[in-house]
């Protein structure tokens, strides 16, 4: 066996290799590599700035760990204890033209691996909050499109007041830029480098950790050597903003699901989003939205998964917090950038069937509400009688059948105490779907130009939100290609 430490003689057992230490060293090499080879590079800067290591010896392990490739290591039991710091020391150590016997002096893997860890949920959390920005903008494209044509908005799953697909859509545009935001506290929280931390309770050389957070592309360091190690409360946040937003998204998809139904027909799909019936031809399946609202199962189960093998642990670096409370990370990240693709799909592509709209509003009677408050404020009606007035009045034209029917108005109002001159007055305006959409003034509300106006604040915060996330991602990208820079590299194809 490699000698790698003095306390352990002999190699992992196979079976402990074959189920954990391989496939962890073969999950590292695919997601983190990357980001150990750039910790390593930044060290390597601090090496030199502290003299620790000559330019000669600085310069060759560069060229080594520059070179460095996914196919170049392998987990081995005998070589690396199957570890990929081990497997990064060996194979450089491997191809320098003479040793360095002082590099990796005052070292630890534990906030090295924290820290390549934090980078690749950054690195992850960036590309979601590309799908989000992408997403927003497709619903906001879809809503500006559709704020005239008025369709019924429902309440306990019953026609309740006019709306538009646009003021809908809006809703949902709101809850993506909410995310969008959330998501951006949750970087900047974490936007700490554990590097520099050591085991749990500092080091013994002089590093500079604000210039390795800085090269690393962090916003600063964890102050606190053993939080830096132990904590990987970042990645509970993450997962618990991907949990609110698909609890969110789940029942916006659930509307969605439901309105395509043949009882509505509220919104479709072009064929090549649709399935078929292997056993019913007039069946038109849109299994695309039964996919994103399952996956969005996979983004609460991803929060617990965290949460379950984080508590009961101590706080200090461990196994079970390290690693085996991240073993999903890459996974559900990859299922939150799925739905995202997914959902701007379907926003780009659902159309809302001209008129379906209107014809399902002025068979519910949606005019209610309105005919009640002008009874209240035109004929002095209090409040409640003039709810029941509106009511009767509406199971009337129910049983009729007829849309509208000013004399019965007028006998159910003088029934109730309330004789009034004008029925028709009082119905005009109140009832086609039209109308309820223009009645509506307040903030917020589904009128035409309310919603264009919500739509309008929406994109000024989207372009906002959109350079915040650009600045953290030019940084990040800048500090690679500092390090490399430093180092006297060149840049890898």
């Amino acid at each position: 066996m490699a000698m790698v430490t003095g306390r352990i003689g002999g190699a992992p057992a196979d079976l402990l290799n074959e189920e954990v230490l391989e496939p962890q060293f073969s999950y590292e090499v695919r997601h983190l590599l990357p980001h150990y080879l750039h910790i390593e590079k930044v060290l390597l800067l601090e090496y030199r700035r502290m003299g620790i290591l000559g330019p000669e010896e600085v310069a060759g392990i560069a060229r080594a760990l520059h070179a460095i490739r996914p196919e170049d290591l392998a987990a081995d039991p005998e070589e690396n204890l199957s570890d990929i710091s081990f497997g990064i020391e060996r194979l450089v150590g491997e191809r320098l033209p003479a040793p360095a016997p002082r590099w990796h002096v005052d070292r630890s893997r534990n906030d090295a691996q924290a820290c390549a860890q934090l980078m690749f949920g950054r690195e992850r959390t960036l590309r979601i909050a590309e799908g989000l920005l992408g997403c927003v903008a497709a619903a906001h494209r879809l809503a500006a499109g559709h704020t005239e044509a008025p369709m019924p908005g429902y309440t306990h799953l019953q026609a309740a007041q006019v709306i538009t697909p646009g003021f809908y859509v809006s809703a949902l545009s709101e809850h993506l830029l909410h995310t969008l935001h959330r998501l951006l506290a949750t970087y900047d929280h974490a936007d700490l480098a554990p590097l520099g931390a050591g085991a749990m309770a500092g080091q013994e050389l002089p590093w500079d950790r604000m210039a390795m957070a800085r090269h690393l592309g962090f916003a600063a360091p964890r102050t606190h050597a053993l939080a830096a190690v132990a904590s990987r409360a970042w990645m509970l946040e993450l997962a618990a903003e991907a949990a609110t937003f698909a609890t969110g998204l789940n029942r916006f998809v659930t509307d969605l699901m439901t309105w395509a139904g043949g009882r509505y027909g509220l919104v479709e799909l072009p064929d090549e989003l649709a399935g078929i019936s292997s056993a019913m031809p007039q069946k038109k399946n849109y299994p695309l939205l039964e996919r994103i609202r399952g996956r969005t199962a996979h983004l609460f189960s991803w929060y617990v998964d965290v949460a379950a093998a984080q508590r009961g642990t101590p706080y200090s670096n461990t196994v079970e917090v390290g690693k085996e409370a991240g073993a999903q990370l890459a996974t559900a990240t990859g299922t939150m950038e799925s739905i995202l693709r997914l959902l701007t799909l379907v926003l780009d592509h659902i159309v809302f069937p001209a008129g379906r709209g209107r014809d399902l509003c002025a068979g519910e009677h949606l005019g209610g509400f309105s005919l009640a408050n002008r009874l209240t404020l035109d004929e002095g009606v209090p409040w409640r009688t003039a709810q029941v007035i509106a009511g009767k009045y509406i199971v009337a034209m129910i049983e009729s059948g007829s849309p509208a029917d000013p004399d019965a108005l007028m006998k159910i109002c003088a029934d109730h105490g309330h004789p009034v001159a004008d029925p028709a007055g009082l119905l005009a305006g109140t009832l086609e779907p039209e109308d309820g959409l223009r009645r509506k003034c307040s903030q917020g509300s589904a009128e035409p130009g309310e919603v264009r106006s919500m739509l309008a604040e929406q994109g000024e915060e989207l372009a906002v939100l959109a350079k915040e996330w650009s600045a953290r991602r030019r940084r990040v990208e800048a500090a690679a290609a500092s390090a490399d820079e430093l180092l006297g590299l060149e840049k890898r194809s």
